[in-house]
């Protein structure tokens, strides 16, 4: 006998059949197991929850989603607690029960320390500030030989010492010098302006923003000066004075042309008047002249 023979015996081939079946079965149980593990057939589009609060996101859709939080950050104008960044993106095509990774608004206000402003110019204290995340409330000015160098730096009325925690975005008062000539201020021309700028360029001037009026119910981002009190034809006001102003949105307004029609106004405004001829002649010398006889 061969080491074959078995090949001929038909049990062989019974066994051989039973094999192949139960590996059949066994793989066809693996699959449905595998896809119904990874949900293969199951697609859905990923929601957009940016903007949401993140705790009752999780709430909702803790059945759906594993959420899992690594970070947070201190955007402005941004609810605190609210997504500010998932991943997967919105859209995404994803199995439900997968991880999606959330950074959030922070719940708690970001620190800032204040700095020593004293004895700077105001742009540069201005300057700093900003470095610091913190912003003028107001400018006050004040009899002191230097003409727009910070005296003193205050804060919810009361001195304010370098090196204090503050949350960022706190408003300080700045006491300004107006120096021995009593300091004037010509008014910037903020006509066209983004919103965002005015009160920023009205400091760097020396100057206070007052009443904010928007005309339009637009975004901020579309909001310009139209109208300033007092305006640039006022020329020159005392060192601090508050300035009204009134915006309208860029989408509905042609800023360039009402630039154009303010500089015709204050050239004319401005022009000097002409001289009459009566004022030419009496303010001119006369002189005697002899003129010989020619005939």
């Amino acid at each position: 006998m061969g080491r074959l023979h078995f090949l001929r015996e038909k049990k062989f081939y019974i066994n051989l059949l039973i094999i192949l079946f139960l590996c059949g079965v066994l793989l066809w149980i693996t699959f449905r197991i595998l896809d119904k593990y990874t949900r293969h057939d199951q697609v859905y589009t990923m929601p957009d929850f940016v903007g949401q609060d993140y705790n009752q996101v999780k709430h909702d859709y803790s059945k759906d989603f594993h959420f899992i939080l690594i970070d947070s950050v201190y955007p402005k104008g941004q609810q605190p607690g609210s997504i500010y960044q998932q991943d997967p993106l919105p859209g995404s095509k994803i199995k439900k029960g997968r991880n999606v990774y959330a950074i959030i608004v922070a719940v708690t206000p970001e620190k800032t320390v204040m700095p020593n402003l004293k004895n700077l110019s105001l742009r540069e204290a201005i300057g700093r500030l900003e470095s610091s995340g913190l912003d003028v409330d107001r400018l006050e000015y004040q009899d002191y030989s230097y003409k727009n160098n910070i005296i003193d730096q205050y804060y919810n009325g009361q001195p304010i010492k370098e090196g204090t925690e503050l949350v960022k975005g706190s408003k300080i008062v700045l006491k300004v010098g107006i120096g021995q000539e009593k300091l004037k201020i010509k008014v910037p021309n903020l006509i066209g302006t983004p919103a965002t700028e005015t009160k920023r360029l009205l400091n760097l001037a020396g100057m206070n923003l007052g009443k904010e009026v928007f005309e339009d119910n637009d975004s901020l981002q579309y909001m310009c000066v139209r109208l300033m009190s007092p305006g640039p034809s006022s020329g020159s006001v005392k060192a601090g004075t508050t300035v009204d102003v009134w915006y309208h949105s860029s989408k509905t307004m042609d800023f360039k042309k009402e630039m154009k029609e303010l500089l015709h106004e204050d050239s004319i405004v401005n022009r000097p008047k002409p001289i009459e001829i009566d004022t030419i002649t009496e303010s001119v010398e006369t002189t005697d002249y002899e003129y010989e006889d020619e005939f």
